[in-house]
């Protein structure tokens, strides 16, 4: 296993662009299996793989393609951990420094935390999947919060990735990447707002003996 994981965090641009095409017979799979395996293998390089599938794919298809694969590696990571919370593997996990730290934040601004997080390319994800899973975040939050982050940054690194040339013609066009990632963070803590304050009303309007 070590071995395998090795050989995944040393992948070039170039090595991911060649399997993608290798198989790009089996469809959106290669794209997606790459994003997806970046829950569990935290050395890929998210840049690379976003921006290799979104010139090989295309734009939409491309982000659609990362994003699917990212959301699924997160999710998997989340519910599994959250599963296996009293394990003494994952009681393993929650002692590690930077994951300890990381449930602290959650408990302490879970949505937030995570949102932000998740818009970053590079960045300790599956330690904060681990964290939100082992704090008890609620799932509806964490995936409200992984999806507009996980679309944020692919989208950003795709519509980079898929006419990289572009940017470096007219840098000042950046400037709309920044401003759809400022409007995307307003919308999505509307949103968790809102989920949290249907859920708070049913809680209230819950009979006592079923709370």
């Amino acid at each position: 296993m070590p071995s395998i994981i090795q050989s995944l965090s040393s992948l070039t641009e170039e090595d991911i662009r060649r399997f993608v095409e290798q198989y790009r017979s089996l469809g959106p799979l290669p794209g997606m299996l790459l994003t997806f395996l970046k829950s569990f293998v935290p050395p890929l390089p998210t840049i690379v793989i976003v921006g290799v599938n979104a010139a090989i794919y295309g734009l939409w298809a491309g982000f659609l393609y990362s994003w699917l694969g990212m959301i699924a590696g997160c999710i998997t990571t989340f519910l599994l951990f959250r599963r296996l919370a009293e394990h003494p593997f994952a009681r393993k996990w929650a002692s590690k420094p930077k994951v300890s730290k990381a449930i602290r934040w959650v408990r302490r601004s879970g949505f937030s935390y995570v949102f932000l997080l998740s818009l970053f390319p590079v960045g300790p994800f599956v330690i904060i999947n681990i964290a939100a899973a082992l704090a008890r975040m609620p799932f509806r939050s964490f995936l409200i919060a992984i999806l507009f982050g996980k679309a944020v940054m692919v989208l950003s690194i795709s519509i980079i990735g898929h006419d990289a040339e572009r940017f470096y013609r007219q840098p000042l066009e950046l400037l709309y990447v920044v401003l759809f990632v400022a409007v995307s963070y307003v919308v999505s803590k509307w949103l968790e707002a809102r989920f949290a304050k249907a859920e708070g009303a049913n809680e209230e309007g819950m009979p006592a003996e079923r709370r």
